[in-house]
């Protein structure tokens, strides 16, 4: 297994990205100012994104696996690892996501912790109902890791 940063033709990973947002339009926003990693394991198996938000804080945008690989810790390896890069830097990062059971505790089980929520974040910034897990996103529910 093995994680690179990624610093040229970052839409090249766009079809994975959308794993994690549906949103093109969305992903443009953070995809250029934002960090780049992939993860291999012979072929790409996970990505994520990660941006600035201030001097002191990052944060996880994106981190999609494709589903016939999930289950098997490269999203917690990716984590690991980025967790490690920014630590010199920053000194926490912020994870958002809707309120699905598994998402939630698989972030919890990264380290990190319930911060802040925005209310109606899904139904404000998507032009359609999101689902995950039969499950409509409404807020946007934020985590911390200290780094």
């Amino acid at each position: 297994m093995r994680i690179e940063k990624i610093t040229t033709n970052k839409n090249q990973y766009l079809e994975l990205l959308l794993l994690a947002d549906e949103s093109e339009e969305m992903i443009a926003r953070y995809l250029e100012r934002g960090d780049v990693f992939a993860l291999y394991d012979d072929d790409l198996k996970s990505i994520c994104v990660v941006a600035a938000v201030d001097e002191a804080t990052c944060e996880l945008k994106n981190l999609a696996t494709y589903e016939k690989f999930r289950g098997k810790g490269y999203a917690k390896a990716l984590i690991k690892h980025i967790s490690e890069y920014y630590k010199s830097s920053c000194k926490a990062m912020l994870v958002g996501t809707g309120e699905v059971p598994s998402i939630l505790s698989f972030y919890e089980n990264c380290g990190f912790t319930r911060s802040h929520l925005i209310k109606n974040f899904f139904t404000d910034h998507y032009d359609h109902p999101m689902f995950e897990e039969g499950i409509q996103l409404v807020d946007m529910i934020y985590l911390k890791k200290e780094l």
